[in-house]
C-alpha cells in the first residue's frame, strides 16, 4: 500500500497530478484547493489514500496535511453513501477553513456550512448527524491561538461577517482578535462589534 508520496510534479490535470518518484509516476487525484497548490516542474509530497473502484482499477488520493487525510478518511467511512470521490469534493469545501467547518459541526449548526462553504442544505444536516461527534474527538481544526468564545457566538459571528462579503480566512483572523479582547463569555454582538472595528478601512 503506498502511503506517502515524494517527488516532482511533471503534469496537472483537472482533477490530478502526475508526481514522479524514482523514475515512476503515480497519478494522485486531489481536492481543488490542494490541486492548485501544486505547480508542474515543482516538488511535492502528499499523503496517500488508495481507493479500490468497483470495476477493479486502483486510483490513489492525496493530501499535503495528515490533518486534510484525517478528514478525507472519516468523511469516507463515516458520512453514508460517500464514496471516495464525494469525500474528496467534500474536503474541497471543508478545506477553506478547517477550524470553522470543524466548529460548525460540533455546534450541530448546519447553516454556516451551507452560508460559508457552499454545501446543500442537505448534505450540511447529512454532514452533521455523522460527525458531530467524531471530529471533536480526532481533534481536528484545532489550532494554536484558536477562538476562545462558546462555539455558538463563533458560528453566528462568523455567519454574519460572511454574509457582509467578507472572505473567511480574515473574518476568522479578525474574530480571533477580537475574542481575546471581549473574553471568554463574550455574545456574538459583542464578538462581531469588535470584529468589524478591524475589517472596516481605516
Amino acid at each position: 500500500m503506498i502511503a506517502y508520496l515524494k517527488g516532482l510534479v511533471v503534469l496537472k490535470n483537472a482533477e490530478s497530478a502526475v508526481i514522479e518518484t524514482g523514475g515512476v509516476g503515480y497519478e494522485v487525484f486531489f481536492c481543488e484547493p490542494s490541486l492548485d497548490a501544486l505547480a508542474e516542474g515543482s516538488p511535492a509530497e502528499a499523503y496517500i489514500a488508495e481507493s479500490i473502484s468497483m470495476y477493479g482499477g486502483t486510483a490513489l488520493y492525496g493530501f499535503l496535511s495528515r490533518e486534510e487525510k484525517q478528514l478525507f478518511d472519516l468523511l469516507r467511512d463515516a458520512v453514508p453513501n460517500t464514496g471516495a470521490k464525494k469525500a474528496l469534493d467534500y474536503l474541497g469545501k471543508a478545506v477553506k477553513s478547517l477550524p470553522d467547518f470543524t466548529r460548525a459541526v460540533a455546534a450541530k449548526d448546519p447553516k454556516p456550512l451551507t452560508a460559508i462553504f457552499g454545501f446543500t442544505a442537505k448534505t450540511a444536516e447529512k454532514l452533521v448527524a455523522a460527525l458531530k461527534d467524531k471530529l471533536p474527538a480526532a481533534g481536528l481544526g484545532s489550532a494554536p491561538g484558536a477562538f476562545s468564545a462558546p462555539a455558538g457566538s463563533y458560528i453566528q459571528a462568523m455567519s454574519a461577517l460572511t454574509a457582509l462579503g467578507f472572505r473567511a480566512g480574515e473574518a476568522r483572523s479578525a474574530l480571533e482578535e477580537a475574542a481575546a479582547e471581549a473574553g471568554p463569555q463574550a455574545n456574538a454582538e459583542a464578538i462581531i462589534r469588535l470584529a468589524l472595528k478591524r475589517l472596516s478601512p481605516k
